[in-house]
Protein backbone atom coordinates (compact mmCIF):
# COMPACT_ATOMS: atom_id res chain seq x y z
CA UNK A 1 0.00 0.00 0.00
CA UNK A 2 1.40 3.33 -1.03
CA UNK A 3 1.69 5.86 1.72
CA UNK A 4 2.82 9.43 1.42
CA UNK A 5 3.36 11.28 4.66
CA UNK A 6 3.82 15.03 4.67
CA UNK A 7 5.42 17.03 7.45
CA UNK A 8 6.85 20.47 8.12
CA UNK A 9 3.78 22.64 7.94
CA UNK A 10 3.00 25.31 10.48
CA UNK A 11 2.16 28.91 11.24
CA UNK A 12 4.67 31.51 10.09
CA UNK A 13 4.79 35.20 9.32
CA UNK A 14 4.99 36.76 5.89
CA UNK A 15 8.57 36.66 4.62
CA UNK A 16 9.48 33.56 6.60
CA UNK A 17 10.57 30.20 5.24
CA UNK A 18 9.34 26.64 5.68
CA UNK A 19 10.53 23.32 4.37
CA UNK A 20 7.98 20.59 3.73
CA UNK A 21 8.91 16.95 3.52
CA UNK A 22 7.06 14.00 2.06
CA UNK A 23 8.20 10.51 2.93
CA UNK A 24 7.13 7.82 0.48
CA UNK A 25 6.86 4.33 1.92
CA UNK A 26 6.13 2.80 -1.48
CA UNK A 27 8.68 0.61 -3.21
CA UNK A 28 8.97 2.62 -6.39
CA UNK A 29 9.87 6.10 -5.19
CA UNK A 30 13.02 6.30 -7.28
CA UNK A 31 10.99 5.65 -10.44
CA UNK A 32 8.21 8.07 -9.54
CA UNK A 33 7.46 11.61 -10.48
CA UNK A 34 6.53 13.62 -7.39
CA UNK A 35 4.58 16.80 -6.87
CA UNK A 36 3.28 19.28 -4.34
CA UNK A 37 -0.22 20.65 -4.64
CA UNK A 38 -2.10 23.01 -2.40
CA UNK A 39 -5.70 23.80 -1.65
CA UNK A 40 -6.89 26.94 0.03
CA UNK A 41 -10.35 27.18 1.62
CA UNK A 42 -13.03 27.46 -1.04
CA UNK A 43 -10.58 26.89 -3.88
CA UNK A 44 -9.56 24.00 -6.07
CA UNK A 45 -6.41 21.95 -5.71
CA UNK A 46 -3.60 23.61 -7.62
CA UNK A 47 -0.17 22.41 -8.66
CA UNK A 48 2.69 24.11 -6.87
CA UNK A 49 5.78 22.21 -7.98
CA UNK A 50 6.69 18.87 -9.48
CA UNK A 51 9.78 16.86 -10.33
CA UNK A 52 10.49 13.86 -12.49
CA UNK A 53 12.03 10.62 -11.26
CA UNK A 54 15.67 11.73 -11.33
CA UNK A 55 15.25 15.40 -10.58
CA UNK A 56 16.24 16.54 -14.05
CA UNK A 57 12.87 18.08 -14.86
CA UNK A 58 11.00 20.42 -12.56
CA UNK A 59 7.91 22.52 -13.00
CA UNK A 60 6.56 25.40 -10.91
CA UNK A 61 3.42 27.43 -10.73
CA UNK A 62 4.03 31.02 -11.80
CA UNK A 63 2.95 32.22 -8.37
CA UNK A 64 5.84 30.43 -6.63
CA UNK A 65 8.65 30.66 -9.17
CA UNK A 66 11.77 32.08 -7.60
CA UNK A 67 10.45 31.47 -4.06
CA UNK A 68 9.84 27.71 -3.85
CA UNK A 69 12.20 24.87 -4.71
CA UNK A 70 11.30 21.23 -5.07
CA UNK A 71 13.96 18.59 -4.54
CA UNK A 72 14.17 14.89 -3.92
CA UNK A 73 16.44 12.41 -2.21
CA UNK A 74 15.90 8.99 -3.75
CA UNK A 75 18.08 7.33 -1.12
CA UNK A 76 15.66 8.56 1.55
CA UNK A 77 12.50 8.19 -0.56
CA UNK A 78 11.66 11.77 0.30
CA UNK A 79 10.64 14.83 -1.67
CA UNK A 80 10.98 18.34 -0.26
CA UNK A 81 9.49 21.74 -0.86
CA UNK A 82 11.59 24.66 0.31
CA UNK A 83 9.36 27.71 0.60
CA UNK A 84 10.96 31.12 0.99
CA UNK A 85 9.51 34.62 1.15
CA UNK A 86 6.14 33.23 2.13
CA UNK A 87 3.05 35.32 1.52
CA UNK A 88 -0.41 35.18 3.12
CA UNK A 89 -1.77 33.91 -0.19
CA UNK A 90 0.41 30.81 0.21
CA UNK A 91 -1.84 29.74 3.06
CA UNK A 92 -3.31 26.34 2.20
CA UNK A 93 -3.20 22.65 2.88
CA UNK A 94 -0.21 21.27 1.00
CA UNK A 95 -0.43 17.78 -0.47
CA UNK A 96 2.25 15.46 -1.77
CA UNK A 97 1.45 13.39 -4.85
CA UNK A 98 3.16 10.59 -6.75
CA UNK A 99 2.98 9.00 -10.17
CA UNK A 100 4.72 5.65 -10.55
CA UNK A 101 5.49 6.01 -14.26
CA UNK A 102 9.19 6.86 -14.66
CA UNK A 103 8.34 8.42 -18.03
CA UNK A 104 6.05 10.97 -16.41
CA UNK A 105 6.92 14.51 -17.42
CA UNK A 106 5.84 16.97 -14.73
CA UNK A 107 5.64 19.84 -17.20
CA UNK A 108 2.48 18.29 -18.62
CA UNK A 109 0.92 17.19 -15.33
CA UNK A 110 -0.44 20.35 -13.77
CA UNK A 111 -3.87 18.86 -13.12
CA UNK A 112 -4.46 16.88 -9.94
CA UNK A 113 -6.11 14.12 -11.97
CA UNK A 114 -2.73 13.28 -13.49
CA UNK A 115 -1.39 11.97 -10.19
CA UNK A 116 -2.04 8.53 -8.77
CA UNK A 117 -1.29 8.72 -5.06
CA UNK A 118 -1.80 11.36 -2.42
CA UNK A 119 -0.81 12.17 1.11
CA UNK A 120 -3.13 13.50 3.79
CA UNK A 121 -1.80 17.04 3.62
CA UNK A 122 -0.08 19.47 5.94
CA UNK A 123 -1.38 22.92 6.84
CA UNK A 124 0.67 25.98 6.04
CA UNK A 125 -0.60 29.28 7.42
CA UNK A 126 1.14 32.56 6.66
CA UNK A 127 0.11 35.56 8.71
CA UNK A 128 0.53 39.12 7.48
Amino acid sequence: QVQLVESGGGLVQAGDSLKLSCADTGRAFSNSAMAWFRQAPGKGRESVASVNWNGAITNYADSVKGRFTISRDNAKSTVYLQMNSLKPEDTAVYYCAADRDYRANPTSMSSWVSWQYWGQGTQVTVSS
